[in-house]
């Protein structure tokens, strides 16, 4: 597969809400907290959801207490499931099938996160034999999507999970490994590990953090202002309210648009080809 081919599936996977029946609004569970000022149990629509499935305070979400919603993000996973799962059928106009459809919203989602970091894996210079295994991997988790509601719901994620993080990991230190060895730093990957890390306020502005490893690391509220975080692998991090205001991210490594909802950034942030800058950042 082209590298560019890669690059266009994972720039596609994109929520387009007007082919979507609301289902962020209604399949999952809210609580009460500083995201949202309403408990909401999954299944339920949420008070603003209106009867053409638009929310009736979308221009003011942060204003009216509901941060959580302009950080979210389904990979594209609403529309699949709305128009290709269930062709188009609405849950309000066929309630036989409500429950099914968001039970099934959650589960694409998990499916379209893994095909968006499958399809930037590809997208990198790595070795042929690696590229062989992720383009397979592709094809499989692309065809899942194809499934039926009744199938999906029978799928075991952990296992496409499991399989899949290896190879991600390995495309990872590939791609870090080659940028290690231009810095004058260590060469050593154990010293680029912070894989799970707890960097909770950490004040780190201006640092080159090139190649660092930060898998599920804790980085909320962390201060990476005008820090180069190139070929920095940031699978599964918490980015809450972490500052990036003028810090290099055009290369980082399996950031998700919901990462980058979550945290601060600014016009100068510099970001991957596939995230689009969040419209609450300060210009």
């Amino acid at each position: 597969m082209y590298s560019g081919t890669a690059k266009d599936i994972r720039k596609g996977l994109t929520a387009d809400c007007s082919k979507c029946f609301g289902l962020c609004c209604t399949a999952l569970n809210i609580l009460a907290s500083n995201d949202f000022p309403i408990n909401k149990p999954a299944g339920t629509p949420c008070m603003n959801l209106q009867s053409n499935y638009s929310c009736q305070i979308h221009s003011k979400l942060r204003e009216e207490g509901f941060k959580g919603c302009t950080v979210f993000d389904c990979l594209g996973a609403g529309q699949m499931v709305s128009q290709v799962t269930f062709k188009g059928q609405s849950w309000r106009e066929h309630p036989e099938i409500r429950e099914k459809m968001f039970q099934l919203f959650p589960i694409m989602e998990q499916i379209h996160e893994m095909i968006a970091y499958t399809a930037e894996a590809l997208s990198y210079d790595i070795p042929a034999d690696l590229s062989a295994e992720l383009q397979e991997k592709l094809e499989e988790l692309q065809n899942l999507t194809e499934l039926d509601a009744e199938d999906l719901l029978s799928l075991d994620l952990v296992v496409y999970r499991f399989t899949l993080n290896e190879l991600l990991t390995a495309a990872s230190d590939c791609i870090r490994k080659k940028v290690m060895g231009g810095l004058p730093r260590s060469k050593n990957i154990t010293e680029y590990d912070y894989a799970r890390a707890d960097w909770m306020g950490r004040k780190a502005t201006g640092k080159d953090l090139r190649a660092v490893d930060f898998r599920g690391a804790l980085l909320i509220a962390a201060d990476l202002r005008n820090t180069d975080l190139r070929a920095v692998n940031f699978i599964g991090a918490d980015l809450r309210d972490a500052d990036f205001s003028g810090a290099d991210l055009s290369t980082s490594m399996f950031l998700t648009q919901m990462q980058m909802n979550s945290a601060k950034g600014d016009s100068t942030t510099k970001m991957p080809y596939y995230i689009q800058r969040p419209r609450h950042w300060i210009n």
